[in-house]
């Protein structure tokens, strides 16, 4: 089966050796995904998830395939009183599509200005 990687450019992406998303046959997934600057400083968790959520539907473009596609995320937060905002953020992307969905709190990110970070798998039809 051919593998495609999909990389968003990041800086930590050479570092720790990994791409933003991997598609193999139907299915597609999208490595844990952080809000990037300028979207970090002074910005809440909805803010950041909004960011995420871009770079994670640019990613899923650009592996073939969108939004509609995704069955599974699972979100960290810092804290989890930011669970609304968070969900906010998810319900405007994903409200029509209701993928399965985990969201837990987590004692840190690796920048400690993060305040949430979203994986997501797809599968196509």
């Amino acid at each position: 089966m051919a593998r495609q990687n999909v990389s968003s450019g990041g800086s930590f992406e050479p570092v720790y050796g990994y791409c933003r998303a991997v598609r193999v046959g139907n299915q597609i997934h999208v490595s844990g995904t952080c809000a990037r600057d300028p979207h970090l400083d002074g910005t809440d968790a909805y803010q950041q998830a909004k960011n995420i959520l871009e770079i994670i539907e640019t990613a899923l473009q650009e592996a073939g395939s969108s939004r509609a596609a995704v069955v599974r995320t699972v979100a960290y937060v810092t804290d989890i009183n930011d669970k609304m905002l968070v969900a906010k953020a998810h319900s405007e992307v994903f409200g029509d599509v209701l993928p399965a969905g985990t969201l837990v709190e987590v004692s840190a990110l690796v920048d400690p200005r993060m305040k949430v970070e979203i994986e997501a798998y797809a599968i196509e039809e």
